[in-house]
């Protein structure tokens, strides 16, 4: 049995906002209203009420037009990237570039499908682009072209940051020259706290060779295992040809569609201020017990803070102490590219209490100077290592 009060390791929502009596009408209107089209296999675009909402959601948004029938609903967004890397895969052991730090479990599908995993070094806008046009003349020269590029641009996972539009266009160019594809995964795009939002790929540029990666998991619910991939002819042929599975839940696509059926913008404007304020008690916490230690990540949206910590911290002991006081994180080397155990931790906030932010943050501060093996004071001023 757990020992856990204090989860700081898992990338949820608040489950206060969780739209329960809106979410039961909505689910006996579709039981009485769709139970014929439940009764057969929802197709590989899978609930069309669905798509339609969620293409006006990313026009809404974006500016731009969106096609609801170049929309494929997901289990999840995790779906998303094994069937977008599986239609771009070539051999095992080619290369794709990625951020040096990111989503576990995408990377966790690279390596079980053998890529060659390229790790672009972060910055406070993201993936660094120089370093990306970089690598690409290198496996150039070398005879090596990168099956794709994939990116977390917005609220980065695990450091929060948003990239920069003249960064962006920059990485498009990049790709464009080199024609390697570009897979953007946007999971996180509707928590927003505050400041301009960068536009996503797919809407500076309308080249099929970019592929849209988005969820609902993040501002809903993430046991709804509802994402989608937004990709245009002929790429959405490569990539419906990868699907097997005769398509997702119809009737939790069909609840979500009857409940976003004027727009997410109701819900989001609920849900948005609940963890901004955990956020902010979150970055208050750090400030007052590990503001001489630590630096990190001051997040315009997303639910994650990255943390770096002192290099004397022994993060084995760090772990175990923590473990023993009740408080999870997860750890930097969960995050890396190659797995190395670099000193960073990444704290979620979405789902706790801000009377346990307020309670956990004291006892993972105690148990990160108690995991120290000097008394030196910080001897980095930068949250990244090669800044």
């Amino acid at each position: 049995m757990s020992n856990i009060l204090y989860d700081f390791g898992s990338g949820r929502s608040d489950p206060s906002t969780f739209p329960v009596a809106a979410l039961q009408q909505a689910a006996t209107k579709v039981l009485a209203e769709q139970a014929t089209e439940m009764t057969q296999y929802p197709g590989n675009l899978g609930h069309p009420g669905l798509r339609k909402v969620m293409a006006e959601r990313e026009a809404n948004r974006e500016g731009v037009q969106v096609d609801p029938d170049h929309l494929i609903l997901t289990n999840g967004s995790m779906q998303g990237v094994t069937l977008s890397a599986e239609a771009l895969q070539g051999d095992r052991g080619d290369p794709i570039l990625v951020e040096e730090y990111s989503y576990p479990g995408t990377l966790g599908a690279y390596r079980s499908l053998g890529f060659d995993m390229v790790g672009i070094p972060l910055d406070e806008g993201g993936m660094s682009p120089d370093h990306v046009e970089a690598e690409l003349a290198r496996l150039h020269k070398q005879g090596r072209k990168p099956r794709f590029i994939y990116t977390i641009s917005t609220y980065q996972n695990p450091t929060g940051f948003v990239m920069p539009l003249e960064r962006r266009k920059r990485i498009i160019d990049l790709a464009k020259h080199y024609e390697v594809p570009i897979i953007e995964d946007n999971c996180y795009a509707d928590v927003h706290y505050e400041g301009p939002l960068a536009p996503s790929f797919y809407a500076i540029d309308d080249s099929p060779d970019i592929i849209y990666l988005c969820s609902l998991s993040k501002i809903l619910a993430p046991g709804l295992r509802l994402g989608y991939i937004y990709a245009k002819p002929p790429m959405l042929e490569k990539i419906l040809a990868r699907r097997h599975d005769a398509g997702s839940n119809y009737f939790a696509a069909a609840v979500t569609a009857e409940f976003y059926k004027d727009g997410i913008d109701e819900h989001a404007q609920f849900a948005n201020p609940v963890l901004k304020e955990k956020r902010d008690r979150t970055l208050q916490g750090l400030s007052e017990h590990l503001g001489d230690l630590c630096l990190w990540s001051e997040p315009v949206g997303g639910l994650f803070i990255w943390v770096r910590l002192p290099d004397d911290v022994d993060r084995k002991h760090l772990w175990n102490l923590s473990q023993q006081a009740g408080v999870a994180f997860l750890p930097g080397v969960s995050f890396h590219y190659q797995k190395r155990n670099v000193p960073y931790l990444r704290l979620a906030f979405g789902h706790l209490t801000l009377e346990q932010i307020s309670a956990g943050l004291p006892i993972l501060a105690d148990c990160v100077r108690r995991a120290r093996t000097s008394n030196e004071a910080r001897q980095f001023t930068s949250l990244f290592e090669n800044a």
